[in-house]
């Protein structure tokens, strides 16, 4: 008869297989949900950026530079406009400096979005939103020179705008609203690990 040992382990080989078999499991559940997620929010930016070009195509093809065209009345109307600057004009005719800029953006959303520091839905919402307006006047300014505008506001005195700069800016504000009420929690998060 073998020796008995002093101290009898708590759970046989096959329990340990067991348990690991369920971590594995929980780890491919938790990376196919984190995908589908991550899918889900590049549907999103996809539909976003489509929607926004769809809005530029129309534009450019119905309307002459500087013509309007009632919308809302007395609210909105289409006025085509083009801007080889940023927001409010800045920049213009520096259309590479945007390029690159654009680019250096929409790159470091992405690599946020697809490394998974950001785990809060309202953060990769907004990096989603953000991204779908970076890439909407990215396109026009690579394909154009110039970012197609046309949405001109009535009730007050504004630059004429577009779907993307809608992006940009609805991102933004949830990017910012993320980062002081949510980021935080993502933090201790991580640290817990």
């Amino acid at each position: 008869m073998p020796p008995r040992p002093l101290i009898r382990p708590l759970l046989k080989k096959t329990d340990y297989d067991t348990i690991s078999a369920r971590i594995v499991f929980w780890q491919i559940l938790f990376l196919f949900i984190l995908e589908v997620t991550l899918l889900l929010y590049a549907v999103l930016t996809a539909v976003l950026v489509l929607l926004d070009q769809i809005t530029k195509y129309f534009t450019r093809a119905n309307l002459e530079l500087g013509q309007s065209t009632p919308f809302l009345p007395g609210f909105l109307d289409f006025t085509y406009a083009q801007n080889t600057g940023a927001a409010f004009s800045i920049l213009q005719e520096h259309t590479w400096i945007l390029i690159i800029s654009s680019l250096l953006v929409i790159a470091v959303l992405f690599y946020v979005m697809i490394r998974g520091y950001i785990r809060h839905n309202l953060g990769r919402l907004a990096c989603a939103i953000t991204l779908a307006g970076g890439l909407g006047n990215l396109i026009d300014r690579v394909v154009f020179g110039y970012v197609t505008d046309m949405i001109r506001t009535l009730f007050v005195d504004f630059p004429v705008f577009n779907v993307a700069d809608c992006c940009v800016t609805i991102g933004g504000v949830l990017l910012v609203v993320y980062l002081i009420f949510y980021s935080p929690q993502d933090t201790k998060k991580e640290d817990g690990k």
